[in-house]
């Protein structure tokens, strides 16, 4: 049975960023609709709700299946997915707390899908930045997390322009959110 994914400063750093953009991005579009994919314990789901995103517009993701049941059990709408696989429809806002850790051999199998990101630790970004494109409102964005660790991504060559949202430097990495928008 693989863990849900606790809760760590990368989790704490994504729900104060929300908490911080919310209630402005709520200003703009009072229905905005949020998909978080990668969901794991649900606090960004929960951070959403309390800044005021009705629950039938918050939808996410997880290809943990215990994730996925956990977060229905919280009340929430969470489908089985691989990135965008199961995933339908256009939102506002799509958040991602990506694995971004690049592989390392000693990292248990069990824990490995939810921190490792690939070789160079950014493949699951990148994957994962090709394809929102398609899921995202005209005037959409994304919030996401990267970390020192891996090998950076040039957002622009991707179709995207960024904004540093936030970053919090811990004593062997610096993680950092972006808001990405998809240049017109």
């Amino acid at each position: 049975m693989t863990p849900i994914y606790q809760p760590a400063e990368d989790s704490y750093l994504m729900s104060r960023i929300l908490k911080e953009q919310l209630p402005d991005l709520l200003n703009e579009k009072p229905d905005l609709k949020f998909l978080e994919i990668g969901v794991g314990s649900g606090i960004h789901l929960q951070s959403a709700t309390s800044a005021g995103v009705k629950k039938e517009n918050i939808f996410s993701s997880d290809i943990n299946e215990n994730s996925v049941s956990h977060c229905n059990i919280l009340g929430f709408n969470c489908v089985h997915s691989d990135l965008f696989e199961n995933i339908h429809g256009k939102f506002d806002l799509i958040i991602f707390n990506p694995p971004y850790l690049p592989k390392d051999s000693n990292e248990p199998e069990d824990s490995e899908v939810a921190t490792t990101g690939g070789v160079k630790g950014n493949e699951i970004i990148l994957r994962f930045l090709k394809e929102a494109k398609e899921y995202l409102e005209k005037e959409g964005k994304i919030f996401l997390i990267t970390s020192s660790l891996s090998e950076d991504v040039n957002f622009q060559e991707l179709g995207y322009q960024e904004k540093e949202l936030g970053c919090e430097k811990m004593f062997f990495e610096s993680l950092c959110i972006w808001e990405l928008a998809v240049i017109l």
